[in-house]
């Protein structure tokens, strides 16, 4: 069953008036960095009142990006932001070095579909990866070049869906990172594309019928529908019928009683069933639905959405089978015969283990499960009944990036990816027993100079934490090692090893690499995440301050030497232990982050995080947690920053901009330091998918210079 649960980052955009009379007061910042002479970020009396507590807000205007005010105050930033980074004669030295080690050719895995293997290629320095389609025996041919569809590589292919005779193939584009994209089909043999496109898509799944005559489909309502300027909400899901407009296509699930639903659909392998994943933003618990394809009934809700997490992962017949966490936090598997589907008929395949079963699918009639240990992935196979029946052995310390097969192959494919171990993928041989390397990345980097090694520390509370940390062989733990700590920590997601060639530059010239698998996420299951959302948020931001002060005290590095790196909710994670420890870190990478936790959920899809955040406006007692850590409420007047380097990109309409622009000014206007505090805002960029190759590598640069230049650290050769 091609059914991957859609676990968006969410979808929707709230309004929220000012309850403040709003006047420009003319003026200079209050303080000013003695070396650094920041753009004038003039200052709004506005003023909020939550639940009795008055909280300034100063800086509400930069919450306009189209403001002609907005827009050359971004632009000044980036000026002197470049002028900083561009002042390190050796910047061009370390682009130089990222772009050799990124031009290496990068495969996907394969997905079969009939006789045809499709997979995507770069081959190195293309800005976006090629489709490609192959026969057994035969030789790869284009489906699709995204390179084509602009000039400099800002529209990306979002997501494929191929009819299962691998003759069509759905794709969705987007434009310059923005999560909407736009839904074509195309003739995969005479690579034409069908005259529809279809409109109104964000985080969108596409269900091809058996018989190639359309597939369902999600989409927001669109442009004269009602809920269209709130956008986000009322998803539905519609049929199309392949070769005609979009204006004809039949909704045939929508919750009018539940707007904030999301709805994913997906089809069986035996072409009999049409299933929904329902969701409600980035809350792990959701429901599934179910009918005939050839039906026109309404759905029959299986699972309602508030229960717990269900991954439908294949069905034989009327048997259905699911991963899930209820009952069981690190998830088991569960089959649901859908003729007698009452919850205690319900039958448990496979149990939950000690170990956290991240993903499980159904080849050669089997199931193959991928297993977390401690953020270290196992590959096990399982006989129809549950049965153990083999483990397949992994290189290194790792992960599974994925795998791919279907119930009647006899094959499975997988990639393996670590820290100094490049994606590599995989072919078991279900007959022979026998595992080989499918495709090998060749690069210029000798993993064998490095080494990896997990630790464990104790967090604040006396919580263990797992981290990763990497180095070249040889290094002297002597305190004086440039080192990068890297984290994350919220949305149930795993911190597992992972590969990155601009990480290379850091690692071979004498820096320390660290991942902190911080509460929050999922290393340990949904009892680890719920340990740090809500309330318990103040958790995630100790286990990054505990792993901080471990590397010091076992003399990997020191203060002035350690630098902190997150993006997203991990742009929340060091902002605020940016401003609840400064001493303690040498510089600090701020990407896309979350940053006004009283009103990010008033932003595009940010309403839908609440269930790991809470809502201040809406109650009193989530105001009371979130003002303490909120980044941009707790920067006070002579606070010394460490150097800070906060990225964002215009066309972010997941974590919008706005949130590093005033973050940056509240820093740059209460500093009484002597460090950087800069601002880099991407153009035709947004939250970091599908972002072209070139801007990869710019970005990188100059993440990189920042880091070198800060640290005094000795210019890389190529």
């Amino acid at each position: 069953m091609h059914t991957h649960r859609t676990r968006p980052v969410a979808v929707a955009l709230a309004v929220f008036s000012v309850v403040a009379l709003v006047t420009v007061v003319a003026g200079n910042n209050s303080v000013l960095a003695k070396k650094y002479k920041y753009p004038e970020a003039p200052k709004q009396d506005v003023v909020e009142n939550y639940h009795g507590t008055k909280v300034a807000d100063p800086y509400r205007w930069l919450e306009d990006p189209d403001s002609p005010e907005t827009q050359a105050w971004v632009g000044k930033e980036n000026e002197l932001t470049r002028e900083y980074i561009d002042s390190y004669e050796k910047r061009e030295v370390i682009e130089e070095r990222l772009r050799k080690l990124w031009n290496y050719a990068r495969y996907t895995l394969p997905e079969k579909q009939g006789d045809r293997y499709f997979f995507t290629k770069n081959d190195g320095l293309q800005n976006q990866a090629v489709i490609y389609m192959q026969k057994a025996g035969g030789e790869p041919t284009v489906v699709l070049d995204p390179n084509t569809l602009s000039a400099d590589g800002t529209i990306a292919v979002s997501t494929t869906s191929y009819t299962q005779d691998g003759t069509l193939m759905a794709y969705g584009a987007s434009t310059s990172g923005s999560d909407w994209q736009e839904i074509r089909i195309r003739n995969v043999d005479t690579g034409k594309d069908y005259d529809e496109v279809l409109k109104w898509c964000k985080f969108s799944s596409v269900a091809w019928k058996k018989d190639n005559s359309g597939f369902w489909y999600n989409r927001f309502p669109g442009a004269g529908e009602p809920g269209h300027e709130e956008q986000g909400t009322r998803s539905r899901v519609c049929w199309h019928k392949l070769g005609t407009p979009q204006s004809e296509d039949v909704i045939v699930h929508q919750d009018e009683a539940n707007i904030e639903l999301g709805f994913s659909p997906s089809v069986s392998d035996d072409g009999q069933y049409i299933f929904l994943v329902v969701w409600h933003g980035t809350d792990p618990k959701n429901g599934v639905y179910y009918r005939k394809t050839d039906s026109n009934d309404a759905f029959t809700r299986l699972i309602a959405h508030d229960i717990a997490s269900f991954d439908p992962i294949d069905n034989v017949g009327s048997v259905v089978y699911l991963r899930t966490d209820l009952d069981a936090p690190r998830s088991r598997l569960i089959a649901i015969d859908l003729n007698n589907a009452a919850r205690e008929n319900w039958k448990e395949i496979i149990p939950q283990k000690t170990e956290v079963m991240d993903a499980i699918s159904m080849v050669n009639d089997q199931f193959v499960a991928t297993y977390s240990k401690d953020a270290r992935h196992q590959l096990m196979i399982f006989g129809q009944d549950g049965t153990f029946v083999r483990e397949l052995a992994l290189p290194t310390i790792g992960a599974v990036l994925g795998t791919t097969g279907d119930r009647a192959d006899s094959e499975l494919f997988y990639s393996f990816t670590s820290y100094t171990y490049p994606t590599t993928s995989f072919r078991y041989d279900f007959k022979t027993d026998k595992t080989e390397v499918f495709r090998k990345s060749e690069l210029d980097f000798d993993g064998a100079q490095y080494e990896t090694k997990q630790v464990f520390y104790a967090s604040k509370d006396g919580t263990k934490i797992p981290m990763f940390v990497t180095y070249k062989k040889g290094t002297k733990m002597n305190g004086k090692n440039p080192t990068l700590l890297y984290g994350y920590g919220g949305f149930n997601i795993s911190m597992t090893p992972n590969f990155s060639p601009s990480r290379i530059v850091w690692l071979e010239n004498g820096g320390v690499y660290a991942v902190a698998c911080l509460r929050g996420g999922n290393e340990y299951g949904e009892e680890w995440h719920q340990q740090g959302v809500l309330d318990r948020k103040q958790n995630v931001f100790d286990d990054f301050i505990a792993a901080g002060e471990y590397l010091i005290k076992e003399k990997y590095t020191e203060s002035r030497l350690l630098a902190i790196q997150g993006g997203s909710n991990g742009g929340l994670l060091t902002a605020a232990c940016t401003v609840q420890r400064p001493d303690l870190w040498g510089a600090v990478l701020c990407q896309v982050p979350v940053i006004d936790m009283l009103r990010y959920h008033m932003f595009t899809i940010g309403k839908y995080w609440v269930s790991d955040y809470g809502n201040a406006e809406e109650n009193p007692k989530d105001f009371e947690y979130m003002i303490k850590y909120s980044p941009l409420h707790n920067v006070k007047p002579g606070f010394k920053s460490p150097p800070i380097l906060i990225t964002s990109a215009d066309s972010d309409d997941r974590v919008v901009p706005a949130h590093a622009k005033k973050f940056a000014a509240t820093l740059q206007a209460n500093d009484v330091g002597d460090n950087p505090i800069l601002l880099r805002v991407e153009l035709k960029a947004g939250h970091g998918a599908g972002k072209p190759t070139s801007k990869l590598i710019e970005e990188a640069a100059d993440i990189y210079t920042f880091l070198f230049k800060t640290f005094g650290m000795k210019p890389p050769t190529v």
